[in-house]
């Protein structure tokens, strides 16, 4: 069994968290904050796809 990766995996949950953020602000109708998840929901995404990459 591979050893767990655990800032991997709380980075994983991290842009999980921002795009659900991104259907409650959209439930809530404010433009603002769906921007704001959005970026910080790729930025996050592409930092760990960043990370993955520099460890092969």
């Amino acid at each position: 069994m591979k050893k767990l990766n655990i800032p991997m995996l709380l980075l994983a949950i991290l842009v999980i968290g921002m795009f659900v953020g991104v259907g409650a602000a959209i439930a809530y109708r404010n433009t603002w904050l769906v921007v704001l998840f959005l970026l910080l929901g790729f930025t996050l995404m592409g930092t760990g796809i960043h990370l993955k990459k520099a460890r092969e």
